[in-house]
């Protein structure tokens, strides 16, 4: 026996983002997961770990010498960052 309030697995998964506001991290979470397609196999290679909060992302590298690198490409990743996600997400990159 159907019930006639039936919906499709998406349609509540949507709402419950919505309802929750999780949009926002999702996004931050998707754009992580695309650093190494955005900055290539060896620069991520070197990276130790990633976290964004309040728009800043944080880069963690093992290497010295990319860190230099990185620093003088901050504005060139930031905006190809954003285009990944589609959105103005990291308003500043900060390398450790």
């Amino acid at each position: 026996m159907r019930r006639s309030n039936t919906q499709k697995l998406s349609e509540v998964l949507r709402d419950y983002i919505e309802e929750n506001k999780l949009q926002k991290k999702l996004t931050e979470v998707d754009l992580i997961a695309s650093w190494e397609q955005v900055v290539g196999k060896t620069i991520a290679r070197y990276t130790e770990s990633l976290r964004i909060s309040n728009g800043t992302l944080f880069v963690k590298t093992s290497s010295p010498a990319l860190r230099s690198e990185l620093v003088m490409m901050k504005e060139q990743l930031k905006a190809r960052l954003n285009e990944q996600a589609g959105e103005q997400l990291i308003k500043e990159i900060i390398f450790r």
